[in-house]
């Protein structure tokens, strides 16, 4: 068993202790070094890990919707229509329904030393055309911060998703992720319906040794892996696994500085063989936080690459060594209003690809905004896009392409347990050299969600 499953298959057992809580209701800032609101140390002294280098993704609800120490559950039904359900390599459309059931428990737990918040979400998923990708779902996450002691702060984080389905949302409110992390996974790639296991998490610690002083470290991983290589042509398996140490320094309560140095290994697996680049990179971040529901971060620096290619086929010519030098840079901004959610970033990095024939170089932008309308009314906007340029030869650079996506839904609150969502996708890919999504670049995607969902306090 691979050491990035073995990892994931932990969490998921350890799921089933009494730790639990939903996706998205992950805490408004990064971990503090000393604890967040325990109430037993002096918090003007606590320093928190900045979204540069604390792996976090910033919250996709308001600061109304917050809850912590709550056990939950329920039930989700999904019905969604897709215009181009299967991909296509001679440029003919297969429109198709489908419809998910998902079961889900979730706890979320915070004690004066721990603060966990995990999910998981079984499901199925049936079409009404292609039945033969009927698929059994896997969903969970969980995310997890502990204080060894006074000053050391170990957190962890995984999320695993087995489907047929990228789209499918198991829980109704849920919304894209916006990180401002300096190593992320690429999913940016959409295949069509096609049996996938994703899995991405990292873990790590960081120790206060002054008032104003913070060092740390984390090693993170993210695997794709297709059931079918014949249902999504010119898509290939990858993985990655990454690690990075940082120095950060406070100057008065809003502003922090800092410099990380952070190693990757991204690898592709084609038919010929695996494709494989390893990065390097030194980088400086500055973060402010402005008040305690609004923060904004920056990093850049230099990053090397060295990739390796497997020869080409059929007459096996050995390609040589790409070595470069690129910038790696990024923004991001989280706020969290009463009423308001707003989520921004934008990066330039390498990273894996996310399914393309090897790692690349990926521009991208995301942006979550949520707003209360009324008091039972929420409604969300989601809008993302990646250009990924693929390294190494001219061969792996034909699959570079540009992906944008924007999702747009209305949840309403039927009753105290009953839940209703409305929603449209719309997804432009373009990869000439990705035979399954170059003659279809175009979905739409409309979903109806009903949802059953009860929760209950803790130790109350």
């Amino acid at each position: 068993m691979k050491l990035s499953h073995r990892i994931c298959v932990g969490l998921l057992l350890g799921m089933a202790l009494p730790l639990w809580s939903q996706v998205g209701n992950s805490p408004a800032q990064p971990v503090a070094a000393y604890g967040e609101g325990t109430g037993t140390d002096n918090t003007d002294d606590r320093m928190l890990a900045p979204p540069p280098v604390s792996g976090q993704t910033y919250p996709t609800t308001g600061t109304s919707a917050e809850r912590s120490n709550y056990l939950s559950g329920g039930l989700a039904f999904t019905a969604a229509y897709t215009d181009n359900a299967l991909g296509s390599t001679n440029g003919q459309r297969t429109s198709d329904v489908s419809y998910s059931i998902a079961p889900y428990v979730a706890l979320d737990e915070t004690t004066t030393r721990l603060h966990l918040v995990a999910t998981y979400a079984p499901g199925f998923t049936f079409y009404q055309k292609t039945s033969a990708r009927n698929e059994a779902d896997q969903n969970a996450s969980i995310d997890l911060q502990y204080r060894l002691t006074q000053h050391v702060t170990f957190s962890a984080r995984d999320g695993f998703q087995k489907s047929s389905n990228v789209f499918n949302q198991p829980f109704l409110g849920q919304t894209a992720a916006v990180s401002g992390a300096t190593q992320q996974p690429n999913f940016s790639v959409i295949a069509p319906i096609a049996s996938f296991l994703s899995n991405s998490g990292n873990a790590g610690i960081s120790w206060q040794f002054a008032a104003n002083g913070m060092v740390g470290a984390s090693g993170t991983f993210s695997n794709l892996q297709y059931s079918n290589q014949a249902e999504v042509s010119g898509l290939s398996d990858s993985n990655s696994q990454a690690g990075s140490v940082f120095y950060s320094r406070r100057f008065s309560k809003m502003h922090y500085i800092g410099a990380s140095y952070q190693y990757q290994r991204l690898i592709a697996n084609l038919n010929e063989g695996q494709s494989e680049t390893q990065t390097q990179a030194i980088l400086l971040f500055y973060t402010l936080y402005a008040t305690p529901r609004l923060s904004v971060s920056f990093f850049g620096g230099p990053q090397h690459s060295d990739t390796v290619q497997p020869p080409i086929s059929p007459i096996q010519i050995a390609l040589p060594e790409a070595r470069a030098w690129t910038p790696a840079a990024g923004v991001s901004m989280g706020w969290q209003g009463p009423k308001t959610n707003i989520a921004l970033s934008y990066s330039h990095i390498i990273s894996g690809g996310g399914g393309l024939v090897g790692a690349a170089q990926m521009s991208s932008v995301n942006a979550s905004v949520s707003q209360q309308i009324k008091s039972k009314l929420t409604g969300s906007l989601n809008f993302g896009y990646t250009k990924n340029d693929v390294l190494g030869s001219a061969v792996a650079q034909a699959s570079n392409g540009q992906s944008y996506f924007g999702t747009a839904s209305l949840q309403q609150q039927l009753g105290q347990h009953l839940s209703l969502q409305l929603g449209y996708t719309r997804l432009h890919q373009e990869y000439p050299g990705v035979a399954i999504l170059a003659a279809t670049p175009d979905t739409n995607r409309e979903f109806i969600s009903v949802s059953y969902q009860f929760s209950r306090p803790l130790g109350r």
